[in-house]
């Protein structure tokens, strides 16, 4: 199949499962997931730009915040790390059929008592003759019950590592539990680890280097995973702006009174803005420079952005922007979502403050689309 971006469905629920893993194969025949790859893993060789302008475009297509997360998921979760880290029997292993969309990956490091601080997790890993012994549970992982793959972080010895686990290893279940209303073009579930075996090459990277693997997936994802999320605000400024030209309220169009005007000035630059941090976040990549603290920027603004002009198209569109089967509405709900995933708004500020100096020591945290 090779679909044009002008011809990908619209997110309209009803939505399942069926639906969601369908998406996301045509996502993957689109090409969107080879960008910045190298070719010899089946990757275009090309840069973090072209990914930005892509993963933009399939957002103004899909205007499907949950497909964006999925695919942010899985390349941020599994597909970077594994070509980071992994040797080269697990690159050859693994890349090829997550890039093509064979496999769908993402990676599990959200507990029911540990979200933003990665040290308190409880999850741990025993050494077992050659291999190890994985016990603990996962909650609010993207991508769960879907996946075909995950990078499971666990205490190994008190340190943090990452192990790559089947949906089909003896002993790990992935369940439906906790299961969230916002970003339902993708899934989000648990994972149970009842002493979960794994033989030794199921390490990724080595023996407690799992907090800086954690830190490095999420400066990506923080980079990106909203511009695909612009993409879709490109189309919600453009709808909200074509209902202000054919709606007319005292004799005139709306968009001429002042407070329609001044909201929808401020969607422009709220979107524009967006573009400037995605690209300078690109750059950085390109240039293969830190992203630590432009991430987290990027993220805490778009995030914020994202949520205001959702509320500010409702209040412009009115009452037919709540219909039931409304794009709309559902676009305030994952807003709100957009806050948390990744590291809520509150964590990185945190992140900012103490990479300039000035706030307390910040432990990395919260991981790929899950509070």
């Amino acid at each position: 199949m090779n679909l044009e971006f002008a011809d990908f469905p619209p997110y309209a629920k009803p939505n399942s499962e069926a639906l969601i893993q369908s998406r996301f194969r045509a996502v993957a025949d689109l090409g969107v997931l080879r960008h910045a790859l190298p070719e010899r893993f089946g990757g275009y060789g090309d840069d973090f730009a072209s990914l930005y302008q892509t993963h933009r475009r399939l957002g103004e297509a899909s205007r499907d915040p949950g497909l964006m997360l999925m695919v942010n998921a899985h390349l941020w979760g599994a597909v970077f790390p594994i070509l980071l880290y992994g040797d080269e029997q697990q690159r050859q292993q693994f890349l090829p059929p997550l890039l093509s969309g064979q496999w769908l990956g993402g990676h599990a490091i959200t507990e029911p008592s540990c979200g933003s601080d990665v040290q308190a997790m409880t999850s741990c890993a025993e050494r077992s003759g050659e291999g190890f012994i994985l016990n603990g549970k996962k909650r609010y992982i993207t991508n769960v019950p879907l996946a075909d793959w995950l990078v499971v972080y666990a205490k190994l010895e008190g340190r943090i590592t990452a192990f790559l686990v089947s949906r089909d290893d003896s002993g790990c279940t992935f369940s439906r539990e906790g299961t969230l209303d916002a970003c339902q073009g993708s899934s989000t579930g648990s994972v149970i680890l009842e002493n979960c075996r794994l033989d030794a090459t199921r390490l990724l990277g080595k023996a407690g280097a799992g907090a800086q693997m954690i830190q490095k997936a999420l400066e990506y994802e923080r980079a990106f995973v909203f511009a695909g999320i612009a993409g879709i605000m490109e189309w919600q400024l453009s709808e909200v702006v074509r209902h202000s030209r054919e709606r007319r309220s005292g004799g005139i169009h709306l968009g001429h009174h002042q407070a329609v005007g001044h909201r929808i000035a401020d969607m422009k630059l709220r979107l524009d803005t967006i573009d400037l941090w995605l690209r300078e976040c690109a750059r950085l990549c390109d240039a293969g420079q830190r992203l630590t603290l432009v991430s987290a920027q990027t993220k805490l603004y778009a995030a914020e952005a994202f949520l205001q002009s959702s509320l500010d198209a409702v209040q412009i569109i009115g009452a037919a922007a709540l219909e039931q089967r409304s794009a709309m509405a559902n676009l305030v709900q994952d807003a709100l979502a957009g806050r948390l995933f990744s590291g809520s708004s509150e964590v990185q500020k945190n992140l900012i403050a103490a990479l300039l100096g000035t706030g307390e020591a910040y432990r990395d945290s919260a991981p790929s689309g899950k509070p």
